[in-house]
C-alpha cells in the first residue's frame, strides 16, 4: 500500500471516529435506560442540556429549555401508559418559560407517579418542571433555583423595585411597559407554582412558597441545594440510584483542546500509608 493510500485511509478513519464514537454513547445510552426503566418499572425520560461548541469557529453555545423540548417530552409522555411512573432526568440551567411550563403541566397531570431526578442542577423553568412532580430526586450537592420572571438582562423584581423608587413623571414609556410585563409575568408565574404546589399542600402553604420561589427572594442564580428545599418543605429525597449518574457519564460535555477537570477513575477506597514497605 502506497503512501497516498495510506493517507486517505487515515483520513477517512478520522473522518468516521466521531460518527463511531456518538453511535456508541447512542448505543449504550440505550441499554442503560433500559435496564433502569426494567428495575424501576418505569418509563425514563431524560433533558440533557450540555454547553456545545459551533462546530467552525468554536464559540460556546449554551442550550436551554425551547418549545422543541416541550414538544418531545410532552410526545413521551403521551406514548407512555397513564398508570406507568414516570422518571424524568433534568440537568439544565433553565429556558422559556411557556415550554417549561408546558412540561411541568404534562407531568403535572399524568396519572402515574413522576419522579424528577437531577443529578447536577435543574435551574429557573428546570425548578418550575420538578414544582410540577410527586418527588424531586437530588444528589446531596444537586440544586435547584428561583423561578422568577426575567426580561431580557434584568429581573422582573428588579425592575418594579427600580420604578417604584423613581417620580412617575420621571420615568419614560418603555420603562414603564417593562413595569408592566414585569407585573403580570411574576404574576403568571406565581399563579402556575400554585397550581403546581396547592394538591400536595395546604392553601396557606402553596402560595408562601409561590411567593417565595417567584417574586424575586434571592437573585435568579441563587443555588437552593437539597438542604434547604427539605427545610422549604419540598418533597426532596437524596437517595441517588447510582444508574442514572452512570447515565449522565454518557452525556459528556463535547471535547475541549484541554481538559479543565482531570482525575482517575474509580479511585475509592485511599490505600494505607506504607503499603508498599516491609512488615517489621
Amino acid at each position: 500500500m502506497d503512501f497516498t493510500s495510506l493517507f486517505w485511509l487515515f483520513f477517512l478513519l478520522s473522518a468516521l471516529q466521531p460518527v463511531i464514537h456518538q453511535r456508541m454513547l447512542d448505543a449504550s445510552r440505550a441499554r442503560l435506560i433500559s435496564r433502569i426503566e426494567n428495575k424501576r418499572g418505569s418509563r425514563v425520560i431524560l433533558m440533557v442540556h450540555r454547553q456545545e461548541s459551533m462546530n467552525f469557529l468554536g464559540f460556546p453555545v449554551v442550550k436551554y429549555i425551547d418549545v422543541h423540548d416541550s414538544e418531545e417530552v410532552i410526545r413521551a409522555i403521551h406514548l407512555t401508559d397513564p398508570e406507568i411512573p414516570i422518571d424524568l432526568v433534568l440537568h439544565t440551567p433553565g429556558g422559556l418559560v411557556l415550554a417549561a411550563l408546558q412540561i411541568a403541566r404534562a407531568i403535572s397531570r399524568h396519572k402515574g407517579k413522576v419522579r424528577v431526578i437531577v443529578p447536577h442542577y435543574a435551574m429557573s423553568g428546570g425548578t418550575l418542571i420538578a414544582l410540577a412532580a410527586d418527588e424531586i430526586i437530588m444528589c446531596e450537592h444537586a440544586v435547584l433555583g428561583p423561578v422568577d420572571p426575567q426580561l431580557g438582562q434584568f429581573a422582573a423584581a428588579s425592575i418594579l423595585k427600580a420604578v417604584a423608587q423613581k417620580d412617575p413623571n420621571e420615568i419614560d414609556d418603555q420603562t414603564l411597559i417593562l413595569a408592566d410585563q414585569s407585573e403580570k409575568a411574576i404574576r403568571q408565574v406565581r399563579e402556575a407554582v400554585y397550581e403546581f404546589l396547592s394538591p400536595r399542600y395546604s392553601d396557606e402553604k402553596a402560595r408562601e412558597l409561590a411567593e417565595l420561589l417567584s417574586t424575586g427572594t434571592w437573585t435568579h442564580d441563587y443555588p437552593i441545594t437539597s438542604d434547604e428545599a427539605k427545610r422549604l418543605g419540598l418533597p426532596v429525597n437524596t437517595e441517588m440510584p447510582e444508574a442514572f449518574l452512570q447515565l449522565m457519564a454518557l452525556y459528556p460535555q463535547p471535547v475541549r483542546r484541554m481538559p479543565t477537570v482531570e482525575y482517575l477513575p474509580d479511585r475509592r477506597t485511599q490505600e494505607p500509608r506504607g503499603s508498599n514497605s516491609s512488615k517489621q
